[in-house]
């Protein structure tokens, strides 16, 4: 009997910053898999468009639900409306963030604090209102932090570093929760992606300054294509990742390998 590893069909995926860009791609690629998706996201007529457009091509059930993942209460009441309409969550998926950049020496208070707000301290706040509502009480769960090549090291091409002790962060607090957690049936792993075209970024990463950058920083020699950060989304939000807990995966060409 050939067995479907990658069947999410009767689950409940939860995608933040799923307004635009990869978090789209990744509500897409779990929807493409028979998940309920619900996308989280500040920008009300955004989410329910992502949702409609969910509907219609993959035929699942899918909502928005707004949500600021930097106010508690919003996070709280949000989980709680989530788990009123389906009564689960199986999946989250973290990928609301922001990227502040500038010379360090230029960076503000308000931006630095701005990016650990929102990248880790969001990370955390969803994660703990998640696993508290639903996955404890469940016994099950499937975590998924997004963080950035960028976590793991520095670069020569953007200055940010209150990005890169944001994502540093949400790498380590990743291993953290994966300790805390495993014992409870929720695993927990980040995905570190690399350079991936975006509506925001396609513009950039097709200029030749770029290109050039490229094939001397990137052993693939490109940037990521859309598309190219589902499987990786997949596997670990599925039950064919049951003993992967604490994974750091990174999906940038090779660029951490450098």
């Amino acid at each position: 009997m050939k067995k479907d590893y990658f069947d999410l069909s009767g689950q409940v995926a939860v995608i933040t910053g799923c307004s635009t860009g990869l978090g789209v791609q990744m509500a897409k690629a779990l929807a493409n898999q028979g998940a309920k998706i619900v996308a989280l996201a500040r920008r009300q007529n955004m989410i329910e468009a992502v949702a409609a457009e969910l509907k219609e091509t993959y035929g699942v059930e899918a909502i928005g639900v707004p949500c600021d993942i930097t106010d508690t209460e919003a996070v709280e009441a949000a989980v709680k409306k989530i788990l009123d309409v389906f009564g689960r969550i199986d999946i989250l998926v973290n990928n609301a963030g922001t990227g502040a950049v500038a010379p360090a020496e230029d960076i503000t208070d308000e931006q630095f604090a701005n990016e650990m707000n929102i990248d880790l301290f969001g990370t955390f706040k969803v994660a703990r209102a998640v696993a508290k509502q639903a996955m404890i009480p469940a016994g099950y769960g499937r975590i998924i932090n997004i963080a950035s090549m960028y976590g793991l090291v520095g670069n020569k091409i953007a200055q940010a570093s209150p990005y890169h002790a944001a994502k540093g962060g949400v790498v380590n607090l990743t291993r953290a929760l994966a300790c805390e957690w495993g014992d409870k049936g929720i695993n927990v792993n980040t995905i570190c992606p690399g350079y991936f075209e975006t509506p925001l970024t396609k513009e950039t990463l097709d200029s030749e300054f770029f290109q050039n950058y490229a094939k001397t920083m990137i052993p693939l020699a490109r940037y990521g294509k859309e598309g190219e950060l589902d499987t990786a989304a997949i596997f670990l939000a599925s039950p064919a990742s049951t003993y992967v807990n604490g994974c750091v995966l990174p999906v940038d060409g090779g660029y951490t390998s450098l």
